[in-house]
């Protein structure tokens, strides 16, 4: 009987010493895959005394957003924004919306195509035979494309707390691409692949750990960069009456930062003429 137990013991243990475990550092990390989003506030309706929706686009290329561009390439313990994304909505059913008021979604084929992933067909001439052969060739989704992204936010006033707030409502991956035929590269393309419901991507963005270059110790997620407000852009368009129009709708060139800035100011000015000094 003690053989048996013995036995079963030595079968237990055998995937810890029967094979070698390496470790990529000095102690096992697992914070980061068991965090959760930091829970909202609970908010009335009755408390929202005033309200804006603004889109932001951001570069994801500016030094201070880079930790949500890099890595380019794929790695075993960190992903870009956009790699989280694409596994989010391949393994955890995260939902691609087609436009932002998230009525209408996308296919995963949709997605793959609106990257560019398509099937190349050419054609060879067979040395033998003389006929034409078919070359097939499979170009797959590149997720480096994504170089910009636009964060759609709601500002609101809560007067039961007695602060202004902002909450994001939706991420969009802008691709930045150049046609085929276009070699020296002149002309690049823009387009806006999907929308994805922040609140829903929460529990991913914060399972995901970020590079923290100040601190490898210190983990942060993506969840804390955009919770915390952890990066830098411009207003796209803000909500108006007139169907939401972009501001390069209505102004160009440095005019657009201006007016970026002007809107940002009068949300600012908004809450500094509540209070009375």
């Amino acid at each position: 009987m003690k053989k048996v137990i013995l036995l079963l013991i030595a079968v237990a243990m055998y995937p810890l010493f029967g094979q070698a475990q390496v470790l990529n550092g000095v102690y096992v990390e697992h914070t980061s895959s068991e965090r959760k989003p930091v829970p909202y506030q609970y908010l009335r309706e009755a408390d929202v005394m005033w309200s804006k929706i603004i889109w932001r686009r951001i570069n994801l290329t500016e030094k201070m957003n880079l930790p949500l561009y890099y890595p380019t390439k794929e790695m075993p313990d960190r992903k870009s924004l956009t790699q989280l994304i694409m596994w989010g909505i391949k393994n955890k059913s995260l939902t691609p919306f087609q436009g932002d008021d998230f009525a209408s979604q996308y296919t995963l084929n949709e997605i793959d195509e609106r990257f560019g992933a398509r099937i190349d067909t050419t054609y060879d001439i067979d040395p033998d035979t003389g006929e034409r052969i078919p070359i097939i060739a499979k170009r797959k989704a590149n997720l480096s494309d994504v170089k910009e992204i636009l964060v759609k936010e709601m500002w609101f006033f809560d007067k039961q707390r007695s602060i202004m707030e902002a909450r994001i409502i939706g991420i969009a991956p802008i691709r930045i691409y150049y046609r085929d035929d276009d070699i020296d590269q002149v002309e690049a393309r823009q387009s806006i692949l999907f929308w994805i419901f922040y609140p829903e991507a929460r529990n991913i963005f914060a399972s995901q750990p970020v590079y923290n270059e100040d601190n490898q110790a210190g983990q942060i997620t993506f969840d804390d960069i955009f919770f915390k407000r952890r990066y830098t852009g411009y207003v796209y368009k803000e909500s108006n009456v007139y169907d939401d129009r972009r501001v390069e709708q209505y102004t160009t060139g440095l005019e657009v930062l201006l007016e970026s800035e002007r809107i940002k100011e009068k949300i600012f000015n908004f809450e500094h003429d509540l209070w009375e000094f």
